[in-house]
C-alpha cells in the first residue's frame, strides 16, 4: 500500500534530508551554524531524535557527575546542556502519543527538575488551570532573593518550548532586575502532550490566564509585566497584546508577523508539517482553511496599547521587511523597530550586536523602558542596525525606502 502524504509537499522530503546531511539544518538555510550537536551528523530527518539523545545522555553524565561532587555551576552548565538536547530530540517527533517522543519528553523534565537544585537562583514550575481541567506549565524564574520586580513573559518559537529561555547557567535577565516566566503556550511542550492545540484564540487566553497568575504573586510588579515572543512568538505576542492590555511593554522579536504568508508556503516544508501536529490537524486542506488564513496580525495590531518593540533581519524569509514596516505603521502606541543588517532568522551571535544574541538587548531596551531612560515617542523610531555599527542605540535612524505594499529587494 503507497503511504498517504500528509501535506502537498510531504514528496519533497527527500531535499529536506539533503539539506540536513549536507548543512546541518532542516530550515533557516541562511544560517551558516548546524542543527546538530556539535562533533555530530544526521544525514535525514529520522536520525535528528537518536544524534541529540545522545548528547543528551552525555550532557547528564557530566551532570550528575558534577552534581553529586557538588559543583554546582559546573552541573547547572550540563543540566542547561542536557535539557536542550533531550528537547531538541523529542522535538522532531510531531506525532501524538508517540512513545519515542514520551520518553525524551520525560527525560527533558527530569533534567529540568535535577537542574532546579543546583541552580544559583529559584527555578519553579508553575501549572496555570486552562480549559477543561488542563493546565498551561510554564517554568518561573525568579531573582534569588525574591524581591518584588519586573517581570517577562518569554513566548517561544513554534520549535521552542518554556525550557529555551533563560538559561540557569547565564541567566542574563537576572542582572537586569527580572523575573522571567516561560510558557508552554497551546501547541508547545507540555500543551502538545495535554492536546492543547495552537488553534483560535487559545494563545491569546493561555497568556491572559498567565497574566492573571502574575498579578496575583508577590514578587511581581504587576505594572511592570513585559511580553516578549521570539519567531512564531512575536505572531503570539503581538496578538495576545492585543486581547490582554495589562502588559506595560511588548517585544516582538525574530519576526514571523504574518505566519500566513510564507511560512508554510515558501519556507521550508517542515514549518508546516509541525504546525499541523500543534495545531492537531491531518487533513491539510481543513488547516489551511480553519487555522493558517487568520494566522495574522493585520487587523489587530491597532489594538494594541503599550509601548512596542519589533525586531527582525533585514531579509527574514519568514517575515519580508515589507510585512514588518507595515506592521510597524499600523501600531499606534510609542514604538520602535530595529532591521538587522544582512540578517535572517533567528538572530543569535551577530556583527550588529557585537557579537551578542538579541536577548541581551531586548532586555537592556525593557531595562531601560522600566526606568525611564529610555521611553519610545508615539511617532516611533526605526533604527538601521548595522554589521559594523555601534548597535541599536547609535545614529542609525532610518526611513525604508519603500511605500506600503512594495516588496523590498
Amino acid at each position: 500500500m503507497i503511504r498517504k502524504l500528509r501535506t502537498q509537499r510531504d514528496d519533497q522530503q527527500w531535499m529536506l534530508d539533503l539539506a540536513l546531511n549536507m548543512r546541518g539544518r532542516v530550515q533557516n538555510f541562511e544560517r551558516d551554524d548546524a542543527e546538530v550537536p556539535s562533533g555530530k551528523r544526521a544525514r535525514n530527518y529520522r536520525m535528528l531524535p537518536k544524534v541529540w539523545r545522545e548528547a543528551g545522555e552525555k550532557h547528564e553524565k557530566f551532570a550528575k557527575r558534577a552534581h553529586a561532587m557538588g559543583a554546582n555551576e559546573t552541573a547547572c552548565y550540563h543540566y542547561d546542556h542536557a535539557i536542550e538536547s533531550y528537547r531538541m530530540a523529542q522535538h522532531p517527533i510531531y506525532f501524538d502519543n508517540h512513545p519515542v517522543k514520551k520518553f525524551l519528553y520525560k527525560k527533558m523534565s527530569e533534567m529540568v527538575d535535577l537542574r532546579s537544585k543546583v541552580a544559583s537562583y529559584p527555578i519553579e514550575r508553575v501549572e496555570i488551570p486552562f480549559d477543561d481541567g488542563k493546565t498551561i506549565s510554564c517554568l518561573l524564574h525568579l531573582l534569588p532573593d525574591r524581591r518584588k520586580a519586573p517581570v517577562v513573559i518569554y513566548v517561544p518559537g513554534m520549535d521552542q518550548t518554556k525550557e529555551v529561555f533563560p538559561k540557569a547557567f547565564h541567566n542574563i535577565a537576572l542582572s537586569r532586575g527580572f523575573h522571567v516566566i516561560a510558557i508552554d503556550g497551546p501547541g508547545q511542550g507540555n500543551s502538545n502532550m495535554q492536546k492543547i492545540r495552537s488553534v483560535g484564540d487559545n494563545y491569546e487566553r493561555a497568556g491572559a490566564a498567565v497574566i492573571s497568575y502574575l498579578q496575583k504573586r508577590k514578587e511581581v510588579d504587576k505594572n511592570k509585566i513585559a511580553i516578549y515572543g521570539i519567531s512564531m512568538g512575536s505572531y503570539w505576542a503581538l496578538r495576545l497584546s492585543s486581547y490582554d492590555h495589562r502588559a506595560a511593554a511588548v517585544v516582538s522579536s525574530v519576526a514571523c508577523f504574518n505566519p500566513n504568508n510564507t511560512i508554510f508556503t515558501q519556507s521550508s516544508p517542515r514549518f508546516k508539517q509541525m504546525f499541523m501536529y500543534m495545531a492537531g490537524y491531518e487533513d491539510e486542506a481543513k488547516f489551511d482553511a480553519e487555522v493558517a488564513g487568520d494566522m495574522t496580525v493585520r487587523g489587530y495590531l491597532d489594538k494594541v496599547k503599550c509601548p512596542t518593540l519589533l525586531v527582525t533581519g533585514e531579509f527574514d524569509p519568514l517575515c519580508p521587511l515589507e510585512d514588518a514596516v507595515e506592521a510597524f505603521d499600523d501600531l499606534k502606541v510609542p514604538k520602535e523597530m530595529w532591521v538587522i543588517e544582512n540578517q535572517y532568522h533567528p538572530l543569535w551571535g551577530l556583527p550588529n550586536f557585537g557579537g551578542m544574541d538579541c536577548h541581551d538587548y531586548v532586555m537592556d531596551w525593557l531595562n531601560a523602558l522600566f526606568s525611564g531612560k529610555r521611553v519610545p515617542k508615539k511617532a516611533g523610531r526605526i533604527s538601521y542596525v548595522k554589521e559594523n555599527g555601534d548597535g541599536p542605540w547609535g545614529d542609525c535612524a532610518w526611513t525604508p525606502p519603500i511605500k506600503k505594499g512594495q516588496a523590498y529587494f
